[in-house]
């Protein structure tokens, strides 16, 4: 790996915090970092890396030491003074989500799997595993020796820090809680839900206060001021609000930024401004006065975001089609002897990150879905990609798109959302139908190749079949986490599956019965494909592929990417793999053998020095 300037994350920004009784904002980032921004000097200094996506950072009261969490199941310990790294905290077994820091000597983590774990951090030693919730826990809190909690579950819990337990419980609620903060000027803690409401309850009896609906999406962070208790929320519908303490009124709406991922916010430590991280890598300043970005810091070298690719599509001409973090559409040329560029476009009104991307043979557009909820198609000629049109679906996030060959729906749109509609759009984009599918976020969707079926899977973990007319034909039981990716073998008999449970499920379409259950081992997959209604390729969040025999159920791997396995597409007669580490890969399915690659960009400037 070549060493290269560090000037800002290449990969999105997880989390910025404002380091106390500094300039600085320390952060942490999908390319797996950790960094100092410097708001004064706009110097930007890289800490280190983890192994895996480096998801919070937290800083302590005084500012001298900062810990990050990861997926790579550790946490750690940085001493900001010397930018040196201290100390790892090994004791999750999945991805840590979050920490707080209770004083200088003992600390708290909460991870997918399940649990709470107190630290001793002068020594790295656990003092306590708290265990209660039955889901992944993604978000902690802290104040008067209890602990709060909240997860995928849709609960919240209180735990006794002196006697290492929980001591109560609210819950469940009717929607995911991804964020929740404490209040302590007014003894109450507040919860950020999916349905976009924002819900208050008091401290000590639980009992709840009062609800705001807040935004018009699903809420990722909830942010209190120290010196008042006014109350900060960002949402999937590109919306940071501030909200009166007192009165619960609406104060202001922060000035938009294109690139801003909701979940990275925090107030500074004099409580004057707003810090947060981009989709492309840099850090924003607002002043809380005026609702003005003031700064964003990260783009002395340029501005153009970064090519973590999300989704890819395959044309019968050799091409692919990518979406990334960037916001760019790229259309490239991959073979077992060529590897090239040929044309990137970013829609009409600017670049906006997105994840998900299809090619219809029957219209021969090439059709793409932004974080801004928005569909967009896009003319392919001669290689070249011209957009004709975008569609506001206004539904979330759009995470997944496939059209339909059959002969009674030829170039129909279906489009899996955040909201848990799947959107149904006639072949030229006119809205059909919205098909509440699912009660929470769609990650991926698959289409029967002989009838007009298709399954679907969400965070919940549920799978569902459904009708193109919007009916609900069956839900296929086993998975009891997120499920990343859903296929429907070539021919239309089974259906697998894969998620955060780390198993590969295949059903019985018709059937719904069972018939494997393939324990993939401790890394998330993240994409999958049937190669033959007998074989499954899976790929993971660490970049490996995995081919899996259905018939003994034999199990290949190989190390393909730097970074997770995003999508996985027949391309001729290989698979081609696209990459967060912003490269696509040729790979031979029977040996796994790597044939070429297309790369945009290099993740790590470079290698981890701690591993």
């Amino acid at each position: 790996m070549v060493n290269t300037p560090f000037f800002r994350h290449r990969g999105p920004v997880t989390c910025a915090v404002h380091v106390p009784n500094s300039n600085k904002i320390i952060t942490s980032g999908y390319d797996n970092g950790v960094a100092l921004f410097d708001i004064e000097t706009r110097d930007v200094t890289l800490l280190g890396y983890h192994a895996h996506l480096a998801n919070r950072v937290s800083v302590n009261q005084s500012g001298r030491y900062a810990m990050s969490a990861s997926s790579d199941h550790n946490l750690y310990l940085w001493d900001l003074c010397d930018k040196k790294l201290i100390q790892i905290l090994k004791g999750h077994s999945n991805s840590v989500e979050d920490f707080v820091f209770i004083d200088d000597k003992l600390g708290a983590s909460v991870s997918r799997d399940s649990r709470v774990i107190l630290w001793n951090l002068k020594t790295g030693a656990i003092k306590h595993i708290m265990s209660g919730h039955d889901r992944s826990i993604t978000a902690i809190s802290h104040f008067d020796d209890k602990l709060y909690t909240t997860g995928t579950d849709r609960t919240l819990r209180t735990w006794d820090l002196k006697r290492g337990e929980q001591s109560g419980i609210s819950g469940p609620f009717g929607t995911d809680t991804s964020t929740c903060a404490i209040d302590a000027g007014h003894e109450r803690f507040i919860l950020g839900h999916d349905d976009g409401t924002i819900k208050i309850f008091n401290l000590s009896t639980g009992q709840p206060i009062t609800q705001i609906q807040g935004h018009h999406s699903a809420i990722k962070k909830i942010v209190v001021s120290p010196e008042n208790g006014n109350i900060l929320s960002a949402a999937c519908d590109q919306k940071i609000r501030l909200w009166d303490a007192t009165t619960f009124e609406k104060k202001l709406t922060l000035a938009f930024h294109r690139s801003l991922w909701e979940r990275s916010l925090n107030w500074s430590t004099d409580t004057d401004k707003i810090v947060a991280g981009t989709f492309d890598g840099t850090v924003l300043v607002w002043d809380i006065h005026s609702g003005k970005c003031t700064q964003e810091l990260g783009t002395e070298v340029d501005n153009f975001g970064n090519a973590c690719f999300n989704d890819i599509t395959s044309q019968s001409d050799g091409q692919v089609t990518l979406v990334s973090d960037d916001g760019y559409v790229r259309a490239g040329i991959l073979s077992k002897d060529n590897a090239q560029w040929l044309h990137s476009v970013a829609p009409d009104s600017g670049r906006v990150l997105m994840n998900a991307v299809t090619f219809c043979p029957i219209q021969k557009h090439v059709i793409t879905g932004a974080h801004n909820h928005t569909l967009y198609l896009f003319n392919n000629h001669r290689q070249k990609l011209k957009q004709m049109l975008h569609i506001e679906l206004n539904e979330g996030p759009i995470n997944c798109i496939r059209t339909s060959e059959l002969d009674k729906h030829k170039g129909e749109i279906f489009v899996a959302c955040y909201s848990g509609i799947l959107a149904h759009l006639s072949a030229d984009g006119q809205l059909l139908n919205k098909i509440p599918a699912h009660e929470t976020t769609i990650r991926a969707l698959a289409l029967h190749p002989v009838y007009p079926i298709g399954v679907s899977c969400c965070t919940e973990g549920v799978l569902a079949s459904w009708h193109y007319s919007g009916k609900l034909v069956k839900e296929y039981t086993g998975h009891n986490a997120t499920i990343n990716d859903v296929d429907i073998d070539p021919s239309g008999r089974f259906i697998a599956s894969a998620g955060c449970d780390a198993s590969l499920k295949i059903h019985g379409l018709e059937d719904a019965v069972l018939y494997h259950n393939i324990p993939l081992g401790q890394h998330t997959p993240t994409s999958l494909h049937f190669v033959s209604p007998y074989v499954v390729l899976v790929g993971n969040c660490r970049g490996d592929v995995l081919r899996v025999s259905l018939n003994n159920g034999s199990i290949t791997q190989q190390s393909i990417a730097h970074n997770g396995i995003s999508a996985i597409v027949r391309h001729g007669e290989h698979f081609a793999m696209s990459s967060y580490d912003g490269t696509v890969y040729l790979v031979e399915a029977r040996q796994l053998t790597l044939l070429n690659s297309l790369r945009s960009m290099v993740q790590q400037v470079r290698t981890p020095e701690f591993i």
